[in-house]
Formats: C-alpha cells, sequence, structure tokens
C-alpha cells in the first residue's frame, strides 16, 4: 500500500492509496454524532480532492457505540459520497460488538449505491476493493 498522509484528527488518519486509488480511513477510540460527522465530511473532502470512487473504511480500533450517528450516516452522508462520486465502500467491522451494531445500523439507512461491503478484516477488504 502506497500511502499519502493527510492531516490526522484526533479520532480518525485519511490517507489517499495512490497504489490503490482509494481513500484510506483509519477510525480509533470512542465515537459520538460530532466526531462521526466531521470525519465523514473529510473523508468526502478527500474522495472528491482525489476523484477516487472507493472507500476503505477501517474500524478495527473503534472501541464503542455510535449509533447516535448512524440515521445521519445513512441518510446523508452516503448520499453526498454517492453524489461526489463514490461508488465501493469497503467497511472492516470492529471487534467491538457496539461499534459493529452501529455499523449494521447505518447500512440499514443507507439504500442503492453505493456497493458497501463488510469485512473482518482489511485484507479481505483489499482484496475486495482491488478487484472491483
Amino acid at each position: 500500500m502506497s500511502l499519502q498522509a493527510l492531516p490526522d484528527g484526533p479520532y480518525v488518519t485519511i490517507s489517499y492509496d495512490s497504489q490503490n486509488e482509494w481513500i484510506y480511513a483509519d477510525w480509533h477510540g470512542n465515537h459520538d454524532l460530532a466526531s462521526v460527522q466531521h470525519g465523514c465530511r473529510e473523508m468526502l473532502r478527500f474522495m472528491v480532492a482525489h476523484g477516487s470512487s472507493k472507500v476503505l473504511n477501517d474500524n478495527t480500533y473503534v472501541t464503542g457505540m455510535w449509533s447516535e450517528a448512524a440515521e445521519w450516516g445513512g441518510t446523508e452522508w452516503f448520499p453526498a459520497m454517492t453524489a461526489a462520486g463514490l461508488k465501493f465502500f469497503a467497511w472492516i467491522y470492529s471487534p467491538n460488538v457496539y461499534s459493529r451494531l452501529s455499523t449494521d445500523l447505518t447500512l440499514q439507512f443507507t439504500s442503492g449505491t453505493p456497493i458497501v461491503g463488510t469485512f473482518d478484516d482489511i485484507t479481505t477488504a483489499q482484496e475486495w476493493l482491488r478487484q472491483l
């Protein structure tokens, strides 16, 4: 993976992988509506800046529930990402059961495109995203 690091936030590190032409978001810690919205808006900004249609969203190190952001993510953010050109979104689950539930809840609010795949590890997510 050839990453160009972008400015870090306290809860998410966003990079552009120029070799694979995707945005990589590495989330960590506990989240609430404000932190999720900020990080997601940064992902959107970087996706547009790099003209990428793929995102590798890594929640491996997310440690708790962030369900208060689920409806916003599904009904506002995913449509904005799709309108900006997102086609494929690989989402790596956190091992934390409450974070996993928050991810699944977000996806229940998401309809239509983009194509979202959920994974338990980064290797499988990367392989899936490379095939698209």
